[in-house]
């Protein structure tokens, strides 16, 4: 594997599917350094300048054909159904006229939701679907290496500019279990991780993006609770120890540092500017 201290090339022409705030970060980097960058997504909108658009729904055959492309990023909310994200990704199959040579499908460490382990789970562990979501995201992790050859990235707990959900539940001071297991991964790292597994001469075939602090829900809200000037939000007594930890140790031997190592780091930046209590 490359070094990630090493300039690679991005692809010529990139193929984003799904165009959600990851794909909104991904597509400057890729422009940046002259590729060309295509958005396939099912809403009208306004595009970052360079970005071509196309507007289709993956439910259904696309009528037209789409441009022939060297790479792909999937970023696909659930379809629906077990099998929706496979649905989606013939869809998309038949509408290529050649596979590209790079695809990266992005999963979710849900695919482990009914696991049992005790130890940190790493790419080396099997998934363990149980509910219809998470079985339909493990289908479209193997219709996607089916059909494309694709490299599959588990990003698990994803934060960041504009995703606020556990700081407003501290806001309201909402009911949390703080004895759950959590794991996550800033955006911004998550990008570089897809906009590395593109550039790559021989990219890995699964990599979990989880920073380096699995933590207690409880310890996270108490921080953010603290920096806020607020009380920390109450226990739910009720609730059962859940959740799993995953090791994102491969994930730091391709990136090197992460540029939010843990949560702090993380809600640090988003705190700032922010109403206070």
């Amino acid at each position: 594997m490359t070094s990630p201290s090493v300039p690679l090339d991005p692809p010529r022409r990139t193929l984003l599917v799904g165009f959600g705030k990851l794909a909104v970060r991904l597509a400057p980097r890729l422009l940046a350094d002259g590729g060309e960058v295509f958005a396939l997504r099912r809403s009208e909108g306004e595009l970052p300048e360079g970005v071509v658009g196309f507007r289709a729904d993956l439910t259904a055959p696309l009528e037209q054909p789409l441009p022939e492309v060297d790479a792909m990023v999937v970023t696909l909310p659930p379809p629906g159904g077990v099998d929706g994200y496979r649905i989606a990704l013939a869809h998309l199959a038949a509408a290529l006229p050649a596979i590209p040579a790079r695809t990266v499908f992005v999963s979710s460490t849900g695919v482990f939701e009914g696991s049992a382990s005790d130890h940190a789970i790493t790419e080396q562990d099997e998934p363990v679907p149980t509910s219809d979501r998470s079985r339909g995201l493990y289908d479209g992790e193997r219709a996607a290496i089916e059909l494309f050859g694709a490299v599959i990235v588990r990003p698990s707990g994803i934060y960041g500019s504009g995703r606020g959900f556990l700081l407003r539940q501290v806001r309201e001071q909402a009911t949390v279990n703080h004895r759950r297991r959590t794991n996550r991964i800033h955006e911004v790292d998550l990008v570089r991780t897809l906009d590395l597994l593109l550039r790559m001469p021989e990219p890995p075939a699964l990599v979990h993006a989880v920073d380096e602090a699995p933590v207690l829900l409880g310890e996270v809200v108490s921080y953010i609770a603290g920096e806020l000037g607020l009380p920390v939000p109450p226990d739910d007594t009720s609730a059962e120890p859940t959740g799993l930890v995953h090791d994102g140790s491969f994930l730091r031997s391709l990136l090197g540092t992460l540029d939010y190592p843990t949560y702090r780091e993380g809600y640090d930046e988003m705190l700032v500017g922010g109403p206070r209590a």
